[in-house]
């Protein structure tokens, strides 16, 4: 898979087979387009995936700056997936003002010489979006494209979208953004030094700080699967401030990985949060802390030994 980010650096001697989007969390209903275009290797389809790495929109208008994945999170998922090409565009002025008419014939036919286009019911695209799917059809003859529209996929009676799953994480609902996501709600960040309070406690713990335009869930407790050097391992996640032993307003993600020692330091480590188990709380003393600790670890441990 090769990963292109200028515009300048696009130039397909073949035809492809592209998805559009924003692809803001890579959920199941991103994932059939992605899968869609895959299909075309068949058919001898370069297959390539086109996003941006701002949210569109960004130069008309306020966003909320939080993501469901941070770029490296989203790459992570990404490179599951057996595409030729990711391009994550710059997201400059110039694009802002594109039309959409001009956006098909420079960029999808004249550099990405796209044979078959897969996109959403709902994407926009082009200056003030006014680009769709019925644009793409009406010129799909003209330019010798096959245009796909794939339809939302639904979860409990609803149709799935970031923002439903951005509703999920903000309310600690991690077992419904996992279904709609089609995976555990990733972080991933550097072990970064901490107080060590976990080791005298006996319960030695890794400390992140996430990206500050990362969307984190609400502060509390939560069951987790920690991805190191390719392996797996249970453990269990505190979110917030830690107010039993701090003033600081900061909020971090710090880890308690089961059946591991050794030091990770500086390491990038990729924590997925599975459950949500209780709200962070202050508790009256650092043995008061540790009894509930130990036992917030045996219901965690009891959680993943009925998965």
């Amino acid at each position: 898979m090769k990963y292109i980010k200028k515009i300048d650096d696009i130039k397909m001697h073949n035809k492809t087979a592209i998805t559009l989007g924003k692809f803001d969390g890579v959920h199941v209903g991103h994932q059939k387009l992605i899968n869609n275009v895959i299909s075309k290797h068949k058919e001898d389809f370069i297959s390539v995936l086109f996003t941006f790495d701002k949210p569109v929109g960004a130069f008309l208008r306020d966003t909320d700056t939080r993501v469901l994945l941070t770029k490296e999170e989203r790459y992570s998922i990404f490179s599951q997936y057996q595409l030729d090409y990711i391009i994550e565009c710059e997201f400059t002025e110039e694009f802002a003002h594109m039309p959409a008419q001009t956006f098909i014939e420079e960029i999808l036919v004249g550099r990405l010489q796209a044979g078959y286009i897969a996109v959403g019911v709902d994407f926009k695209f082009g200056y003030k979006a006014q680009g769709d799917f019925k644009l793409l059809q009406k010129l799909a003859t003209k330019f010798g494209y096959e245009v796909e529209v794939v339809e939302k996929v639904t979860y409990k009676d609803s149709e799935i979208s970031s923002t439903r799953i951005r509703g999920c994480i903000e309310a600690g609902q991690m077992e419904d953004a996992a279904n709609m996501l089609g995976f555990q709600y990733p972080i991933i960040g550097e072990v970064l030094h901490g107080k060590k309070l976990g080791r005298t406690l006996n319960i030695p713990t890794t400390n992140l700080i996430p990206r500050k335009d990362k969307l984190l869930p609400p502060n509390g407790v939560y069951a987790s699967r920690i991805i190191l050097d390719g392996k797996v391992y249970d453990g269990i996640t505190n979110i917030g401030c830690k107010p039993t032993v701090s003033n600081e307003l900061i909020r971090g993600v710090e880890t308690y990985i089961f059946d591991y020692s050794g030091d990770l330091y500086g390491t990038l480590i990729q924590v997925n949060l599975f459950s949500f188990e209780r709200a962070e709380q202050k508790f009256k003393s650092i043995e008061e802390l540790k009894e509930k600790m130990d036992h917030d670890i045996e219901i965690v441990k009891k959680y993943f030994a009925k998965l």
